[in-house]
């Protein structure tokens, strides 16, 4: 049964668990968020796949330009795109059969969190991957 947001904590401890994240928005530039959190994922032992249309490598990881050109399994996909986007990118990482969508802070979609519980999918949204993973394994 998936948990609903009254268990969010639960939710985010559960996704920490998982090893490999696509990381959809992945910027090449130090400095910026969508830089920084997967490098600081990175470095505490996660396998990082950059999701960017614009780039070959980030992170010393080859870049893929969408979800579906990934060749292994995907346990999470954590997004740095607009709000608008998450929806769409929800129902991709659905289709190759993500366990869970990560909207990173400043990104909300109710209707992207209305899919993935309508298909079983952990979701969280508005919450830092990096903090939370901070303040949860220390």
């Amino acid at each position: 049964m998936l948990k609903k947001i009254g268990d969010m904590g639960s939710i985010m401890t559960e996704i920490l668990k998982f090893h490999i994240i696509a990381v959809v928005g992945c910027s090449r530039e130090s400095g910026k968020p969508s830089h920084d959190v997967p490098e600081y994922l990175q470095e505490v032992g996660y396998k990082i796949i950059p999701v960017n249309p614009f780039a070959d490598y980030i992170l010393g990881e080859k870049v893929y330009k969408k979800l579906s050109d990934i060749p292994i399994k995907i346990d999470v996909v954590d997004v740095f795109r607009p709000s608008a986007e998450a929806l769409e990118i929800t129902e991709e990482a659905y289709a190759i059969g993500a366990k869970a969508v990560w909207l990173q802070e400043g990104i909300f979609n109710e209707d992207a969190q209305k899919f993935a519980e309508e298909h079983n999918m952990l979701f969280v949204m508005n919450r830092c991957m990096m903090k939370e993973h901070y303040k949860i394994e220390g």
